[in-house]
């Protein structure tokens, strides 16, 4: 669990600064000393956000009608600068695909664009095609003012369509948290 933890959070954190590449789900148990080395330029600061209602409320707002399956107690998010630029933020968040969880990290950039999505975890027994640089490359740039949706902004995934679902709910949740607590991609 530990090693699972240490390797997600240091995921997110090179997820937010641009070091992976679409697509990469984080290994449970290999950390390796290049990944390691490519944050030492980097200033990378963890934070937790608890999910109040007031937060919610906001939230909701920035969802422009999609509703999230489930809301998390706390948020973790990584804000990644460089030289004290501020590059973005890295947001855990977990959506439920057909029956379980699936833990996403949404790397956010400063101007409220998706740099990249991967997923942490895939619990379900079916759909785990969501877990590919082909699938998951499709949010690259995408904002709060796409639609994500299939067919018109996502290419669905034959038999993976609630875990195509909840991927767009977890990068829609990312971007409307970054914007209801940072002002990332427009207004607070």
């Amino acid at each position: 669990m530990r090693h699972a933890l240490l390797a997600a959070s240091l995921g997110a954190a090179l997820l937010a600064t641009g070091c992976f590449t679409v697509g990469r789900s984080f290994p449970t148990h290999e950390v390796t000393a290049i990944e390691i080395g490519k944050t030492t330029r980097d200033q990378i600061e963890r934070t937790e956000v608890e999910s109040t209602a007031a937060l919610r409320a906001r939230m909701d707002q920035h969802l422009a009608g999609t509703a999230a399956s489930i809301w998390e107690p706390r948020y973790v998010v990584f804000h990644a600068a460089r030289a004290g630029v501020r590059l973005g933020d890295a947001v855990v968040v977990e959506e439920i695909g057909k029956h379980r969880l699936i833990t996403f990290v949404v790397g956010v950039r400063s101007d409220g664009t998706v740099n990249d999505v991967a997923v942490v975890a895939y619990r379900e027994a079916y759909g785990g095609e969501v877990k590919t640089k082909r699938f998951l490359g499709q949010y690259r740039d995408k904002s709060a003012a796409d639609a994500l949706q299939s067919p018109a902004d996502i290419k669905n995934i034959a038999g993976a369509t609630l875990s195509v679902e909840a991927a767009s709910r977890a990068v829609k949740k990312a971007l409307a948290l970054a914007r209801a607590v940072y002002g990332v991609g427009g207004g607070t």
